[in-house]
């Protein structure tokens, strides 16, 4: 079954010309089953592009899911329309407010991670969402900055500055086969991966309830599960599209930003060439994954969640 978003945002079309299924909310309300609900609260600042690439993954399911888009309460965006931001996201404080609850909730990165997190003009509230997942989201997914603040915000885990940009697509290990997220995976896969900080392997494995997933040996721990608080945290970027790592290298070439060649992405290490995806298989998995464990223990009543 298809994922339930308005007609008008822009994902409905760029996604049923790919071929993911979608369906308007009339369509939905035809059907006599409960849709999942899971939110996005989308951090990045080019909010379309992060809407459609969470949506196509999320959208792939077997499952109707109805999907909410979510917003930082007093943070401004610079970069996408105030009428779009009007039309189709609810501030934070008005879904807390209202007492919904949510089966999935996905938590992006930002492009802030030289900041302290307490430096982050909305950290008080971002604190104010993880609190809040405990009681009225079944299964949060923190993605890459977000994946970090979580993980700092719950067990302290610190995130560190690296001597230059992790940048390219690395080789990860398979460090749970018998997990239900990573049902199908291979031995090994290729992530995207665009950040200056890490998580540390030896930090990380300190904390009792945190099991790493995902492992790499050149840009460290990936994917990591906490059962206590039902969240995963991936610190790279699954859901990136063919071309999000060249856009971002074009920009900083334009800028006179000093940056590397993304390693292991164009053939050859060529940015002459059209760039090679090696990962949308393994990310169709993972949120495929993700998705149907939700459907198999969240509480049929929604007002059960979190309880």
């Amino acid at each position: 079954m298809p994922i339930k978003i308005p007609a008008d945002l822009p994902a409905y079309a760029v996604l049923t010309r790919e071929g993911v299924s979608v369906m308007d909310p009339d369509q939905a309300a035809r059907q006599d089953i409960r849709p999942l609900r899971i939110g996005l609260l989308n951090l990045m600042p080019k909010k379309i592009q992060t809407e459609n690439q969470f949506a196509r993954l999320i959208g792939a399911t077997p499952l109707q899911i109805d999907f909410d888009l979510i917003r930082m309460s007093e943070h401004q965006t610079k970069n996408t329309a105030a009428e779009h931001m009007e039309s189709f996201y609810r501030p934070f404080e008005e879904v807390a407010a209202s007492g919904d609850k949510y089966d999935g909730l996905i938590i992006t990165g930002a492009p802030i991670e030289h900041l302290d997190f307490d430096a982050v003009t909305y950290w008080a509230e971002l604190e104010r969402v993880f609190d809040w997942t405990q009681t009225h989201v079944h299964s949060t997914f923190g993605v890459c900055w977000g994946g970090m603040a979580m993980i700092n915000h719950f067990h302290g885990v610190k995130k560190h500055m690296l001597p230059a940009k992790a940048f390219g697509c690395f080789r990860h290990r398979n460090m749970a086969p018998a997990s239900p997220y990573l049902r199908g995976f291979s031995d090994d896969c290729v992530i995207p991966v665009s950040r200056w900080t890490e998580m540390k392997r030896a930090e990380i494995e300190a904390v009792k309830g945190l099991t790493i997933l995902l492992d790499s040996d050149e840009v460290g721990p990936c994917l990591v599960e906490d059962t206590a608080r039902r969240a995963l945290y991936i610190f790279n970027h699954f859901e990136y599209d063919s071309d999000t790592l060249k856009q971002e290298y074009d920009r900083d070439v334009a800028n006179g930003t000093p940056i590397n060649v993304p390693c292991n992405y164009y053939p050859g290490d060529d940015p002459a060439r059209p760039p090679q995806n090696r990962w949308r298989s393994h990310a169709h998995l993972l949120y495929g994954n993700w998705v149907n464990q939700i459907y198999q223990t969240t509480p049929f009543e929604q007002m059960n969640i979190g309880l």
